[in-house]
């Protein structure tokens, strides 16, 4: 990673034969950082084994010692221990930076609810941009004394906390820009003394939600769906435990990609069909595009021939897939439709923009729609791709030049955010030397 920091592009070593790999994917971020939240509102001390350690997942460890939570990392075993405090936010107010990561910004402004005090948290130039209005109403009609700091919906947040006063209750929320706003209200609401009625409205990313209600489950509390809402009882405890993180589906995606551009076999390890993640469905969009997937105890095997179908698909239920979908669309022999997935124009960077505006630096034929991309079979030729600090941006397209020789991804540090040691693994996908 830290060599990466200061290189300013790497080129891709195009794979020419068939894969025959076997590889390893880091823990996930989505439950990395959501098992460090209930881990510290949890009652006693909780290990948190197979962790993501990447800039999202410090961002949350240093957001919770600012809290003053005690979090302990053992960078070597991927192991980290939180002292939980039973639903008390240890300090009184503070400053917390999250940087780029959207789930510490916006789980953290929900979770401080349970504290007293003053807390400010604000995050780099891009997250100044990245909406959080909706999860401020919701908090705001609940009774919380939360706002963003400069009245345009973005952060910094401050949050004027008071745990005597604020019970939780029933409210509505706005989903469509994140489903991260209702994981944010979720977490905190079995500890909240009148629990939570949440109707949410809009799709966005629903197996996120999904995920983040059998997390809650898993750490020892209960929750239902009542018609339109999600209803979460108050006055309810998490229990501290050892808990084993999931590798992260989202990773695993680039190699699934790969094995279906570039033929042959890629085995993943550690996947399970059962996973709480919702971004393992892009294995089944990768089956309508041709390659063969099949689940074995320890791993999902993706077999590819080389050969892609363009698919139309509505991605708003794992909008982190768009971007490694959109680099191989142009390989495919007939026409991929992206669809349903606006608001993802509001992630790291406009992804429909920025993967519209790559694509064509290389020569493929797109078209950019309100809500997604309309990708046509093209004829491409190399060129630097900017990455934007959009992980997601450099990762795809580095699975893109892995098929057209001379690719290059500038800023490849930027995949520090969530899967430090990408390119490392990518190239091991050719075998030994």
């Amino acid at each position: 990673m830290d060599a990466l920091e200061v290189i300013p592009q790497i080129e891709i070593v195009p794979i020419t034969g068939p894969l025959d790999a076997r590889v390893s994917v880091p823990g996930s971020k989505s439950i990395t950082n959501r098992a460090m939240i209930l881990a510290a509102m949890a009652q006693g001390r909780s290990v948190l084994d197979s962790v993501l350690l990447s800039e999202d997942t410090r961002y949350m460890s240093d957001a919770l010692r600012v809290l003053g939570f005690i979090v302990e990392v053992d960078e070597n075993a991927h192991r980290i221990t939180v002292g939980g405090r039973g639903g008390v936010i240890p300090a009184h107010g503070g400053e917390i930076f999250v940087g780029g990561a959207g789930t510490v910004m916006r789980f953290i402004v929900a979770m401080v609810t349970l504290g007293e005090g003053r807390f400010r948290i604000d995050g780099n130039q891009r997250m100044r941009q990245r909406p959080i209005g909706p999860q401020l109403d919701a908090m705001q009609r609940l009774g919380a004394s939360v706002y963003s700091e400069r009245d345009n919906n973005c952060p910094p947040v401050i949050v004027d906390a008071s745990r005597a006063r604020f019970e939780g209750g029933e409210t509505s929320i706005d989903a469509r820009v994140s489903s991260q706003f209702v994981s944010a209200m979720l977490m905190p609401a079995p500890i909240w003394k009148a629990g939570l009625k949440l109707r949410v409205i809009g799709d966005a990313a629903r197996p996120f939600i999904d995920m983040t209600l059998r997390l809650m489950e898993a750490w020892g509390t209960n929750n239902s769906i009542e018609g339109d809402q999600i209803v979460v009882p108050g006055a309810q405890w998490y229990r501290a435990q050892r808990f084993a993180i999931e590798p992260d589906a989202s990773s695993a995606s680039y190699f699934a990609a790969a094995a279906a551009l570039i033929g042959g076999a890629v085995k993943i390890e550690g996947l399970s069909s059962n996973s709480v993640q919702g971004d393992l469905g892009f294995l089944g969009v990768l089956q309508r595009m041709g390659a063969r997937v099949s689940w074995h105890p320890d791993y999902v095997e993706v077999v590819g021939s080389g050969q892609l179908a363009g698919v139309d698909v509505a991605m708003n239920a794992m909008p982190d897939m768009v971007p490694t979908l959109a680099a191989i669309a142009p390989f495919a022999s007939s026409p991929t439709k992206i669809r349903n997935v606006a608001f993802i124009r509001h992630h790291e960077s406009d992804r429909i923009r920025v993967l519209a505006t790559e694509l064509r630096r290389i020569g493929a034929d797109v078209r950019e729609t309100e809500d997604g991309l309309e990708i046509r079979p093209s004829t491409m030729r190399p060129a630097p791709i900017e990455t934007y600090d959009d992980h997601r941006i450099a990762m795809s397209f580095a699975v893109l030049g892995l098929k057209l020789p001379g690719t290059k991804i500038k800023n490849p540090g930027c995949v520090a955010k969530t899967f430090p040691d990408f390119f490392t693994r990518l190239s091991a996908l050719r075998g030994p030397a």
